[in-house]
């Protein structure tokens, strides 16, 4: 996809111009305090750059879910000294995100100065998308920058209707997100594997459905691979199981015969009696779990076949456990196929793009995550960007 993109600006371009930045600053706050400073960091090249060319850096940015309603528990006015002690520098905030006291805050700015504005979710015309706040917000600024990418699934007032008021650009961790998936699914080296994880088909439907049609193999892991077992008449005990999308597992198993895509499942199973940590455990084939067990991780024989697979592939897209990693001894075969990825993809063999919530913790568990070649934060967008959607924020900033 071809987008517009902020570093094709110069200086003569920014130097005195107010720039709204769209930022994720929905951070995690524990006791007051932000807990995890991910989100202020993914802006830093962005805001730098704006600085030393001269900008003023004006953010926008939503804060919890307050409904339209002024919350102060959820003001973004405790997170521009943290922003402001990464930066090096004083950023200011400004109570609301439109009209005038937002003006006169803009009004003092110099060149080079950051200022954050309140919560964009205070009003309710944000989520509604509705003009009237675009064209308010808008008014603030003479550029408009999108490094959001975690909220470019929503067509919001501050990530997407903004954009028919002002020219507008991709910042720079917009545009590495959007570089990585498009090397991992838009135009990819082949062949490529998908590993997609988790609890439940219900919630992945749409993902496996698209992936069918664009992958060469697709591993299925986690509680979902037990409802492929299932329609395969394959007894799994008490596993988690979805019986009445047994018909749907069958209809994506046969869309990915028709598009020559191999579905792997797995070839063995750890079961257990007990969903808890440390159980009295069993590694047996799928065919042979009892009917009092339940299967909680894929086996060894699993892990070897797809770290075959993962040797054949150039490209590699994750989503998902293979098990419940989040406890031991369900971790295993989710931190053997890891470290297999994560060593082909140290060695250049390959490409290895992941994302989603469980995935980063997945992958932060195996102590593989700065060996994969993105893990992108996203949650929401990075899973729709998968199943083959549009997202409003991406598509307003293209050419």
């Amino acid at each position: 996809m071809a987008f517009k993109r902020l570093d094709g600006l110069s200086t003569a371009d920014l130097a005195g111009k107010e720039v709204l930045v769209r930022v994720d600053f929905n951070v995690p706050m524990q006791d007051g305090a932000i807990s995890d400073d991910t989100r202020l960091r993914a802006a830093l090249p962005t805001l730098e750059f704006l600085r030393a060319n001269g900008a003023k850096a004006i953010l926008l940015s939503h804060f919890g879910r307050p409904k339209g309603q002024i919350e102060p528990s959820m003001s973004l006015a405790k997170v521009a000294p943290a922003l402001g002690a990464l930066l090096g520098q004083n950023v200011k905030f400004a109570a609301d995100c439109k009209g005038h006291i937002a003006q006169n805050a803009i009004s003092q700015m110099q060149n080079g100065d950051v200022l954050l504005l309140e919560n964009t979710r205070f009003y309710a015309g944000e989520e509604k998308n509705d003009p009237q706040l675009a064209k308010e917000m808008a008014a603030l600024g003479d550029l408009y920058v999108n490094d959001a990418f975690s909220a470019a699934h929503r067509a919001h007032a501050s990530t997407e209707g903004i954009t028919k008021f002002l020219p507008s650009f991709a910042g720079f961790s917009m545009a590495r997100e959007l570089d990585h998936l498009d090397k991992a699914l838009g135009s990819p080296t082949r062949p490529i594997l998908a590993i997609v994880g988790g609890a439940k088909v219900s919630s992945k439907i749409d993902l496996l459905e698209n992936l069918v049609a664009k992958v060469d193999y697709l591993a299925i892991g986690g509680g979902m691979a037990n409802t492929f077992l299932a329609s395969l008449g394959i007894n799994v005990g008490k596993s988690l199981c979805e019986p009445e999308l047994l018909a749907k597992a069958k209809a994506i198993s046969a869309a990915a015969a028709k598009n020559k895509c191999t579905i792997l499942l797995p070839q063995d199973v750890v079961v257990a009696k007990e969903f808890r940590a440390d159980p009295p455990v069993r590694t047996c084939l799928p065919n042979e779990v009892a009917s009092d067990e339940m299967i909680l991780d894929a086996g060894p024989k699993s892990v070897a076949a797809l770290s075959a697979i993962m040797e054949k592939c150039k490209t590699i897209i994750w989503n998902g456990p293979l098990g419940a990693f989040e406890m031991t001894p369900f971790d295993a075969a989710t931190v053997a196929a890891a470290k297999a990825a994560g060593k082909l993809c140290q060695a250049g063999q390959l490409i290895a793009v992941a994302g989603g919530g469980d995935t980063v913790s997945a992958l932060n568990h195996a102590g593989v995550a700065d060996e994969f070649s993105f893990i992108s934060t996203a949650g929401g967008a990075f899973l729709e960007w998968m199943e083959g959607k549009a997202l409003p924020g991406v598509t307003a900033l293209e050419k």
